[in-house]
């Protein structure tokens, strides 16, 4: 059986969930989560320039990340378990600014999602985790940046619940420190 690429734009322009080319038999499956020329027959142009995992596990909360220069597009997908993905929309000019949405992303659904540019990204791990990362600029630590996972402003619906409680939250340092929504924007102004 094979399933081919499908791609869906949501309503945050430029944001996509994207089913990857499987390709199932007696063996297992075969998966293609990207292809450059797949996807800029969809007008996406995606250019690959590094790849990251991440291996987490349940109630682990990866905060709402981005860079303040050198924005990174990102492809997003749970190879192993199952995440709630959330992206946020930071564009001070989209008629969606400040607009998030989430995803559940898993092993058994194999979505993933394509983040823009200028959005934030983060997800709640809903069971031990490998996610990957394609991102379309490099990682540059002087410039990475995010905001609380929790903040009031953006009022992101986890489904906290689903881990058992706020009191199986596992947060890093840097994450507990991370600005407000509110003083990220006030930055922005100066």
């Amino acid at each position: 059986m094979i399933q081919k690429f499908e791609f869906s734009e949501l309503d945050l322009k430029g944001a996509y969930l994207i089913k990857p080319f499987i390709s199932w038999d007696n063996r297992g499956c075969f998966i293609k989560d990207y292809s450059k020329e797949i996807f800029e027959q969809q007008g996406i142009n995606y250019d690959l320039q590094e790849v990251f995992y991440t291996v987490s596990h349940k109630g682990v909360i990866r905060a709402l990340h981005f860079q303040e220069k050198k924005q990174q597009a990102k492809l997003v997908r749970c190879i192993k378990g199952k995440i709630y993905d959330v992206i946020v929309d930071l564009r001070k000019d989209s008629p969606t600014y400040k607009q998030w949405k989430g995803f559940y992303l898993s092993d058994e659904n194999n979505n993933e999602l394509l983040v823009p540019k200028h959005f934030a990204h983060g997800y709640l791990v809903l069971e031990d985790s490998i996610v990957s990362y394609k991102c379309a600029e490099k990682f540059y630590g002087e410039y990475d940046s995010g905001i609380i996972w929790d903040d009031p402003k953006l009022n992101i619906e986890w489904p906290i619940d689903e881990i058992g409680g706020l009191e199986k939250i596992i947060n890093s340092e840097k994450d507990k420190n991370l600005q407000s929504f509110e003083e990220w924007e006030n930055r922005l102004q100066l």
